[in-house]
C-alpha cells in the first residue's frame, strides 16, 4: 500500500503526449504486479502500460492510488491469491500472465509466486525492470539515504523545464506531472532505493549521490541491510558501475565510496566542488542562490521550499541539465516553480491563520533538516512528529530527541509499527523523556489524536507553523487540522 495519502492523477497530457511510438518488433506483454499500491510499483504500472504493454496488479489494501490505476486501465484486484495467476481475473483483453513482477521483500513461497513457478510464467524482480529502463538511453539513477525523492522530483522538473522531454520514476506525487511517473524522449531519471537490496547490481548513466547514512541497516527484515558497511558497499558498487557520478561535496565520506567511479564530480557549498550554490539568500519562503560552474556562474536560481538540504538538491537537478547539454537558466525558471512531491514539505492549508505543512521526515537527519527549514520560516514551529518503525526508534531515539529540540512545541504520537513486532522498552516516551531531560519545556506525549487535534485547534493562530511529520499515517491529521470540524 501507497505510504502517500493525496490522490493521484493520470500522467496527462504532459507524459502522454511525449510516448515514444512501438518498434516495429515491439510485443505487448501482460505484466501483473504485486503490490501495484506500493508508491513504487505503481509508478512500474504507469510505465509499462504508456510503452503499451497490458498491465495489471494485485494489493492487499485497496486505497486511491489503486482506484486511479483502474481508471488508467491498470486493474488492481484486491488481495493476493494463486487464482491471478491460474485464472486471472482481468477480463480477455488481458490475457494469461506473460510476467509477473515482485520485490525481493515478497517470500519465495508466496502461493502467487509459487503459482507462477509451477505455469511456467517469468518472475520478475522489480529492480530488473528499474535495470533495463535505466540501460535503455540516457539515465540519471538517484541514490543515498536522504532525499531522493525530493532531488528526483527536481531532476525531472527541471529537465522538462530546460525542453529535454524526461522520463521519470519516482518515489512520490510530482505536482508538475500529476503523477509518479512521467514518458518522455529524453533522459530517464529514477529514484534508486536502497532498502531493495537488488539495487547494488544496477548502473545509471550519471549516478546522482545525495549522502549516506545508517537508515535500513540492521533488521532482519528483506529491506534491511546486516550492517552499514554492507550497505555503503552496494552504494559504491551502483556508483562504480555507471557511467559517472555527481556526489554530494558537503557529505563527509562520499569520496571515498565513489573511489571506483569512472569519471566523479562534484556539488554543494564546499569550496573546490564542481557546481557550487554561492551568494545564498534565504527567506520565509525558500532560498535565492548563484549556481556556478568551476567558477562560472550558469544562472541566478531559487528554490521555493525552506531547508539547506533543499538548496542542494536543487544544485543538483541544474547540474544534471548542464551535464545534459540544457539550458540551466530555463531549468532555474522551472525549479523556482517547484513546490515539491508529495508528502514532502507539502503545504496542506491554513488553521487560525497558522500554516499547516506535512512532511514524510522521520530519521534524524531528516527531522533535524525539516525543523531547521521550519526555522528558516520565521514562525513559531509546533511539530507533530510520529516515529516510525520499532527498530528505528531503538537505534536512534537519542538523536531524533535532539533533532526536535530546536522546535518550540513537539506533540508526540507512539509508534507507528509499519508490521514490526513491538520490542519490549522502546516507546516514543523516549524521545520525550530525553527532551525534557534537555530543558526542553515545550514537549509533550499525547496519543490521543483527537487530543491532539483539540489542543491545535484550541490554540493555533496566525505565526504558527504545524508540521505533521513522519513516515506513518500522521499525515491524516494535517488535513483533519485544515478541514471542517
Amino acid at each position: 500500500m501507497t505510504d502517500l495519502p493525496e490522490a493521484v492523477s493520470p500522467p496527462g497530457v504532459a507524459a502522454a503526449s511525449s510516448i515514444r511510438p512501438s518498434r516495429p518488433d515491439f510485443q505487448s506483454l501482460h505484466y501483473h504486479l504485486m503490490g501495484a499500491g506500493g508508491i513504487g510499483m505503481s509508478a512500474f504500472a504507469r510505465l509499462l502500460s504508456a510503452q503499451g504493454h497490458r498491465v495489471s496488479g494485485c494489493d492487499e489494501h485497496a486505497s486511491e492510488l489503486t482506484a486511479r490505476l483502474a481508471q488508467e486501465g491498470i486493474p488492481v484486484a484486491p488481495g493476493h491469491a494463486a487464482s491471478h495467476v491460474t485464472d486471472p481475473p482481468f477480463g480477455a483483453p488481458f490475457g494469461p500472465i506473460d510476467v509477473l513482477v515482485a520485490s525481493e521483500a515478497i517470500p519465495k513461497t508466496h502461493p502467487e509466486l509459487v503459482a507462477a513457478r509451477a505455469s511456467g510464467v517469468e518472475i520478475r524482480p522489480r529492480m530488473a525492470l528499474l535495470d533495463a529502463l535505466l540501460r535503455g538511453g540516457p539515465s540519471i539513477g538517484v541514490i543515498g539515504t536522504h532525499g531522493k525523492t525530493t532531488t528526483t522530483s527536481m531532476i525531472a522538473v527541471a529537465l522538462a523545464g530546460a525542453g529535454l522531454d524526461p522520463s521519470a520514476f519516482v518515489g512520490g506525487i510530482v505536482p508538475e506531472f500529476g503523477s509518479n511517473a512521467r514518458v518522455g524522449a529524453g533522459p530517464f531519471v529514477a529514484e534508486v532505493d536502497e532498502s531493495d537490496k537488488g539495487f547494488a547490481a544496477l548502473g545509471a548513466g550519471t549516478a546522482v549521490f545525495t549522502n549516506a547514512e545508517d537508515d535500513h541497516v540492521g533488521g532482519t527484515q528483506a529491506t534491511y541491510w546486516e550492517t552499514v558497511e554492507e550497505q555503503h558497499a552496494a552504494f559504491a558498487q551502483f556508483v562504480a558501475q555507471s557511467g559517472r557520478v555527481l556526489l554530494c561535496a558537503d557529505w563527509p565520506g562520499l569520496d571515498e565510496l565513489c573511489l571506483g567511479a569512472r569519471e566523479r564530480l562534484t556539488y554543494g557549498q564546499a569550496e573546490g566542488a564542481d557546481y557550487r550554490a554561492a551568494n545564498l539568500r534565504p527567506d520565509a519562503d525558500g532560498t535565492t542562490f548563484t549556481v556556478t560552474r568551476r567558477g562560472e556562474a550558469l544562472a541566478e536560481a531559487r528554490v521555493a521550499l525552506p531547508g539547506l538540504h533543499n538548496v542542494l538538491n536543487a544544485l543538483a537537478a541544474l547540474a544534471v541539465v548542464d551535464l545534459h547539454g540544457g539550458d540551466v537558466p530555463r531549468a532555474a525558471a522551472a525549479l523556482a516553480e517547484f513546490r515539491g512531491p508529495g508528502r514532502r514539505w507539502q503545504r496542506i492549508g491554513e488553521l487560525n491563520g497558522a500554516l499547516v505543512i506535512d512532511d514524510y521526515a522521520h530519521n534524524a537527519t531528516k527531522v533535524a533538516a525539516a525543523v531547521q527549514a521550519a526555522r528558516q520560516t520565521g514562525r513559531r514551529v509546533r511539530v507533530v512528529f510520529q516515529p516510525h518503525r520499532y527498530l528505528r526508534t531503538q537505534q536512534s531515539w537519542p538523536r531524533l530527541a535532539d533533532a526536535l529540540m530546536d522546535a518550540d512545541e513537539v506533540l508526540l504520537l507512539d509508534i507507528a509499527a509499519a508490521s514490526e513486532t513491538p520490542i519490549p522498552g522502546i516507546h516514543a516516551t523516549l524521545i520525550s523523556d530525553r527532551m525534557s531531560a534537555g530543558g526542553h519545556t515545550g514537549v509533550r506525549y499525547l496519543p490521543d489524536r483527537a487530543e491532539v487535534l483539540r489542543v491545535l485547534r484550541e490554540t493555533a493562530g496566525p505565526g504558527d507553523l504545524i508540521v505533521t511529520m513522519g513516515a506513518g499515517d500522521v499525515w491524516t491529521l494535517s488535513r483533519d487540522l485544515v478541514g471542517p470540524l
